[in-house]
């Protein structure tokens, strides 16, 4: 399968801005089960000064600068990228979870190092006792961690509503976990928040996830979404993706745009400007199948 994806966010200032710092992070990875063919950034006003970079989780990142007063900033990220013919099949079997917990430490592989990393407090989260707890009823003593993993995954889908007006993209995770509701990138934030209160690695992962217009009715334009969802390292098989949200495996339908420890690390624009006061933020996504 073939996307072209776009994404388009839309800033309107109440007052000219005089000077913008921006980061943006739009540019989707390339992958073993996809292939990210051309990938531009698209700025008005146009910046005076631009540079992209690897940030130190493999993500791209580019660095702009408008200096011309605006009262409008539109960023519209433009990518086309190929998924795999088979994506990466689930495990049957896989380390009781307990083994992962107790041994990653220890672990010199270069592909536990990196998974360590990922089992730690980070700005955004915390590790807590009713994680833990909540985490524990899906890991049971010798369960194999895909298989507690999947669990837990249902039982956040189960447990918690979706529900954008209760959240914001600074709402903690125990503020959600108390709630029960909240958007996906809350719920990858608890998801990963428990697996990091039992000591196993997880990351964030930000991408976009299509969607199918009802039966008889056209696609929209711009109604795909920007999505959130989580990774868990499972030795002997790399990275396990799981989307609490909707409770499935991402396939071909998902695509990854970036990864960190929380959104912190992947937010898809984020900067300082000079002047502005009150803003708005419109942002519109559209993943188009070529093929």
């Amino acid at each position: 399968m073939i996307y072209r994806i776009v994404h388009r966010s839309t800033y309107r200032y109440k007052y000219p801005v005089s000077l913008g710092n921006h980061v943006a992070c739009l540019k989707p990875r390339t992958l073993p089960n996809f292939q990210s063919a051309r990938s531009e950034l698209r700025i008005h006003p146009p910046p005076a000064t631009y540079t992209e970079r690897i940030d130190f989780f493999g993500n791209s990142l580019s660095f702009f600068t408008v200096q011309e007063p605006h009262r409008e900033l539109i960023v519209e990220g433009r990518s086309e990228v190929t998924t795999a013919e088979h994506p990466m099949s689930w495990p049957r079997k896989g380390p009781y979870w307990e083994e992962v917990a107790e041994t990653l430490r220890e672990d010199q592989t270069r592909a536990s190092l990196e998974a360590y990393q990922f089992s730690f407090e980070s700005p955004r989260i915390r590790v807590r006792n009713e994680f833990a707890s909540y985490t524990l009823e899906s890991f049971t003593s010798g369960r194999p961690l895909p298989e507690a993993l999947l669990d837990l995954t249902a039982r956040i889908h189960r447990d918690f509503r979706f529900d954008s007006k209760v959240t914001n993209v600074r709402t903690p995770p125990e503020e959600v976990f108390r709630k029960r509701r909240g958007v996906c990138q809350d719920f990858a934030h608890v998801q990963i928040a428990c697996l990091r209160s039992i000591n196993l690695p997880a990351r964030y992962v930000s991408g976009y996830l299509r969607t199918y217009p009802p039966p008889g009715k056209p696609r929209l334009i711009g109604a795909d979404v920007s999505h959130a969802w989580v990774s868990a390292y499972c030795p002997g098989t790399g990275w396990l993706d799981v989307d609490p949200t909707n409770n499935v495996v991402p396939s071909d339908g998902h695509v990854t745009l970036a990864w960190g420890r929380d959104y912190g690390d992947v937010s898809p624009l984020h900067g300082l400007v000079l002047g502005g006061g009150a803003h708005t933020l419109k942002v519109a996504v559209d993943m188009e199948p070529l093929d």
